[in-house]
């Protein structure tokens, strides 16, 4: 019996010197942290994605002084959890392209600045990683120039619909269609469909306006429609292909693997942008020169892509926000809605969208044997960062199950981001998609499931996310 407890008491310590050593070698940090030892390479893997010369970033982190000068934000940005922009919790669903520092990591900027941001050895820095020009997806084979639009000093949002008419030297595929907004200070949000063409039924898609400001311009879509030319010649209407491109602060396209989504895309056509929203600006004149680009596929594919929503704008009318969208003053408010899913399907992307007042957003599946499938836990909602997440693998959603989206609203003076100081009533406007009104959505894109699609990985080489 001794001998046996001397043995166990031999094991343990050694299992705790292994456990302690092992810890130590991986977490203990460097006596002096330099720039180019150590906090480059955090920061090429995490941040000059976006804070680099014609990245979407405001200031530069490339160099040593570029980063020396926001040492001490820096700092204080990745301890808050400011930065990288990743609201999704990882510890409760994984998803491609997510920037999240370790604790370690987050130590070692915080101790460089504590230290006085040294540089360190020239010869240790890392190379800066090579970046698409004019894309986040990689080298397109097309890019269509958006009209540029000035902006006039504004305080309330303005929405535009807007045309962007193409021709093509045969009927053709792509994997994928981009926006990329000309300045990122101003562009909100684009949803935008694509209009195709028989090509005798449209002698010239570039004639008449580009341009047609919904609340201005226009007292309805028909008009709208009738000043942008988008009618046949002969006065009928052309197929209309919804969600094609979009573009969200944070949401990058994402090509699937190959014969996954994707679009025909006709000899003739128009991206009809019907719904580019800009923020607020206090500057007159700035100029936006957004554009398309157009990744083309080597055929058609073979499993296209399907979305629905839930919530706001329920694609279908039987998913609604309950209880409704009406947020009183001084209150916080949680609604949720719930749909259930009719034939086994594969999930690709999902899309969960709030406006200032959100403060968390959770979506999950619950199979009928009882089973929870999650999807995406926001635990402190960012309305300038709303990505569309793509899962590793694609995600399978069995016939039966319902999905539930929950969120939560805070209407108080709490939320720095309500619009309205004293706090006053908030609530769904028809659909309104100005900041000041609300929103609850989810969206997701699926294909039917097939046999093995759990296995799947989506993590498409040459994407950047």
């Amino acid at each position: 019996m001794k001998l046996r407890t001397t043995c166990i008491g031999v094991v343990v310590a050694l299992f705790i010197m292994v456990t302690f050593w092992g810890c130590g070698s991986k977490d203990t940090l460097p006596a002096t942290v330099t720039f180019t030892e150590h906090v480059a390479p955090i920061l090429y893997r995490n941040c000059t994605i976006c804070h680099r010369p014609g990245g979407s970033a405001h200031f530069a982190l490339v160099t040593y002084d570029d980063a020396r000068k926001s040492a001490v934000s820096s700092a204080f940005a990745v301890k808050e959890q400011l930065m990288p922009p990743w609201p999704a919790d990882p510890h409760y669903t994984e998803f491609i392209g997510q920037r999240i520092l370790s604790d370690r990591d987050k130590k070692i900027i915080q101790q460089w600045a504590d230290e006085g941001a040294p540089e360190g050895p020239k010869d240790k820095m890392p190379a800066l990683p090579g970046y698409p020009v004019g894309s986040l997806a990689g080298t397109p084979d097309m890019s269509i120039p958006v009209q540029p639009y000035f902006l006039k000093a504004n305080s309330s949002d303005k929405f535009l619909l807007v045309k962007v008419p193409f021709e093509l030297p045969a009927d053709t595929f792509a994997s994928l269609i981009e926006f990329i907004p000309g300045n990122r200070n101003v562009v909100h949000h684009v949803n935008g469909d694509m209009v195709k063409y028989e090509f005798d039924k449209k002698k010239n898609v570039f004639a008449d306006l580009r341009i047609v400001n919904m609340e201005e311009d226009t007292a309805s879509l028909k008009q709208a429609f009738e000043k942008l030319g988008i009618p046949n010649d002969d006065g009928t209407y052309p197929v209309l292909r919804k969600s094609v491109v979009n573009y969200l602060p944070g949401a990058y396209g994402q090509r699937y693997p190959e014969g996954v989504g994707g679009y025909s895309l006709p000899r003739k056509g128009v991206f009809l942008l019907n719904d580019v929203h800009y923020g607020f600006t206090n500057k007159d004149d700035v100029l936006d020169s957004s554009y398309i680009n157009i990744f083309f596929a080597k055929g058609p594919p073979k499993r296209p892509v399907q979305e629905f929503q839930i919530g706001t704008l329920s694609s279908f009318g039987t998913a609604p926000v309950l209880p409704d969208l009406v947020i009183l003053p001084n209150t916080v408010k949680p609604v949720y809605c719930e749909y259930t899913i009719p034939e086994d399907i594969s999930v690709l992307t999902i899309n969960p969208h709030m406006h200032l007042l959100g403060k968390s957003f959770k979506a999950y599946a619950v199979t009928l044997a009882g089973d929870t499938i999650r999807l995406i836990s926001i635990p402190r909602w960012d309305f300038n960062w709303q990505y569309f997440y793509t899962f590793r693998k694609m995600v399978k959603i069995p016939g039966g199950s319902t999905m539930i989206a929950e969120g939560v609203y805070d209407n108080t003076r709490q939320n720095l981001n309500n619009p309205f100081s004293p706090p006053q009533l908030v609530q769904e406007v028809q659909g309104s998609m100005r900041a000041r009104d609300e929103m609850f959505q989810f969206i997701v894109t699926y294909v039917p499931y097939k046999e093995g699609d759990e296995n799947i990985s989506l993590e498409t080489p040459g994407t950047t996310r």
